[in-house]
C-alpha cells in the first residue's frame, strides 16, 4: 500500500473516531446532563411547588444565611406587636442571632427616627410602617449608602374616638380632612356640636391644630379622657383597647367597614373580651385605610445586609407570615 493511501485511511479513522466520540457525549448529556430547558420553566410549566420553596422557605429553620452576633433594630412602633409575637421565636430557632430593640435616646421611636439611626450606623436595620421618603434616600446617598426596602406585612389603620361619641363612621375623605385641620366640629359630620380634637404624635403628625404626644400609649390615654379626641394608628395597637372606640370606616357613608371583627366588644366588657382586627376586610380591600411594614435594609454586602435580609426572610416563610397574621396583621405572602 502506498504511503498516500495509508494516509488517507488513517484521516478517516481519526474523523469516524472522533464523530463516535461526538455521539456519546451528546447521549450522555441529554441522559444525566439536563435538558436545555429552564429548571424554573420545567417547575412552572409542571405546577410544581419546588422553585416556589427554594425561594420561599416553610419554617425558619430552612432560612439560609442568617448571622451570628449581636444585631440592632428598631424604628417604627407600629412593629411592636410583631416583636412581641415573631422575634422570641425567631431567637429560640436562631440562639446566636441575637436581636436587641434598640430605641432613640431621647425621641420617641417610630420609623423616622429608626432611618435615621440606620443611616447613622447605629441600627442594622430599621422597621418602617411607610416607605422611604425621598429626602431619607438623598441623605443615604450624601452618605454613600444604597437601601432596600422590603416589605413583609400588610398593616390596618384604626381611627379611634372617646366611647362616648355617637356617629357611625367615618369616609375616608372625612378621616383625612379632619387630619388635615379641614373638619373641624363633629356636627359637620353627623356628631355632636364639639369641636374635633386631634392627637397627633411627634415625628409624625404636624400642624398647630394637634395636640402633640410622644407615644401612642399616651395618644390613647388623651383620647380616653376627651370626649372631642380623635387619633390614628396601626389597627393592632388600637382596636384592644378598653377605653376608646375604632370607627367603621369606608370609601362612601352607604359602606362603612369596621376595623375589627364583629360583633363589637364594648369597652364595658373589656378587657375580659377584646376586638380582633378585621384581617379578612384588610387583605381583600374592603376596608379602605392599610399600609405596608417594610424592613429597610442597608446594600453594603457586609454584616449590616446580611442580617436586615435574613430578618425579612424569616418574616416571609410561611411560619413568620402565619406569627404575623396572628398578631393582627394581614400576610403579605
Amino acid at each position: 500500500m502506498s504511503q498516500k493511501n495509508e494516509t488517507s485511511l488513517l484521516v478517516l479513522a481519526f474523523l469516524i473516531t472522533l464523530g463516535l466520540l461526538g455521539i456519546g457525549l451528546w447521549l450522555f448529556a441529554g441522559h444525566f446532563g439536563g435538558s436545555t430547558t429552564n429548571p424554573a420553566e420545567t417547575s412552572q410549566n409542571n405546577g410544581s411547588d419546588t422553585q416556589t420553596q427554594a425561594s420561599n422557605p416553610q419554617t425558619f429553620n430552612q432560612v439560609k444565611n442568617v448571622p451570628t452576633g449581636l444585631i440592632s433594630y428598631g424604628g417604627s412602633t407600629s412593629w411592636a406587636p410583631i416583636r412581641k409575637e415573631v422575634d422570641p421565636l425567631i431567637q429560640t430557632v436562631f440562639p446566636e442571632f441575637q436581636l436587641r430593640y434598640t430605641g432613640p435616646n431621647s425621641e420617641a421611636a417610630n420609623s423616622t427616627m429608626g432611618v435615621s439611626m440606620l443611616l447613622k450606623s447605629q441600627l442594622e436595620f430599621a422597621q418602617a410602617s411607610r416607605p422611604v421618603s425621598k429626602e431619607e434616600y438623598e441623605d443615604a446617598r450624601k452618605r454613600g449608602i444604597q437601601l432596600r426596602e422590603i416589605p413583609v406585612a400588610i398593616d390596618g389603620l384604626a381611627v379611634v374616638v372617646h366611647p362616648s361619641l355617637n356617629i357611625p363612621g367615618l369616609t375616608v375623605t372625612q378621616f383625612e380632612e379632619i387630619f388635615a385641620g379641614k373638619i373641624t366640629n363633629w356636627k359637620q359630620i353627623g356628631g355632636p356640636d364639639l369641636k374635633i380634637q386631634p392627637y397627633g404624635k411627634k415625628g409624625r403628625d404636624t400642624g398647630n391644630y394637634y395636640k402633640l404626644t410622644s407615644t401612642t400609649t399616651e395618644a390613647i390615654r388623651k383620647v380616653a379622657n376627651d370626649s372631642s379626641g380623635v387619633y390614628w394608628s396601626g389597627a393592632p395597637l388600637l382596636v384592644a383597647q378598653c377605653g376608646i372606640k375604632p370607627l367603621p370606616i369606608g370609601r362612601d357613608t352607604n359602606q362603612l367597614i369596621p376595623p375589627y371583627r364583629l360583633p363589637f366588644i364594648p369597652p364595658t366588657e373589656c378587657p375580659a373580651k377584646r376586638n380582633i382586627v378585621n384581617t379578612f376586610a384588610i387583605r381583600n380591600g374592603d376596608y379602605p385605610l392599610s399600609r405596608r411594614l417594610i424592613v429597610v435594609v442597608k446594600k453594603n454586602g457586609q454584616f449590616e445586609q446580611q442580617a436586615g435580609e435574613a430578618y425579612a426572610n424569616l418574616l416571609l416563610t410561611d411560619e413568620g407570615q402565619k406569627l404575623i397574621d396572628k398578631a393582627g396583621f394581614v400576610r403579605i405572602r
